[in-house]
Parts: C-alpha cells; sequence; structure tokens
C-alpha cells in the first residue's frame, strides 16, 4: 500500500491530491476516504496511506486512510 500526503483539498468540489513517496501524484475523491478520515477536516501534509485503481482520467487513490 503507497504511502504519501494530502497535497491539496477543494472542499467546495469534493476532491483533491495526494503526493506520494514515488513523486507522482494521485487524484482522489472524497467517496475514496476511509471512515477513518473526515474529508471536510483534511488539511495539506496529512500522512495518508493509500490504494491505486484504474479510472477512465488515469490511476486515482481510493481506499485512502490516515497513516
Amino acid at each position: 500500500m503507497p504511502n504519501g500526503s494530502i497535497k491539496k483539498v477543494v472542499n467546495d468540489r469534493g476532491f483533491g491530491f495526494i503526493a506520494a513517496e514515488d513523486g507522482k501524484e494521485y487524484f482522489f475523491h472524497r467517496s475514496g476516504l476511509d471512515s477513518s478520515l473526515n474529508f471536510d477536516s483534511l488539511n495539506g501534509g496529512e500522512a495518508v496511506t493509500f490504494e491505486i485503481e484504474a479510472s477512465d482520467k488515469g490511476p486515482r487513490a481510493t481506499r485512502v486512510r490516515a497513516a
């Protein structure tokens, strides 16, 4: 399971981006968060772990949870 940190959260649109340890950036949607995280209280820099799944717009982070 990859590790990373929250890079940016767009609260009014319900999504954000994770900066992964591998140097890549992954999109995530609020629906992809584990119950351990509250989207409305996410801040940049928070450490997370996540899984990567393919989507029609490229890879995205799912099952995002606090590290």
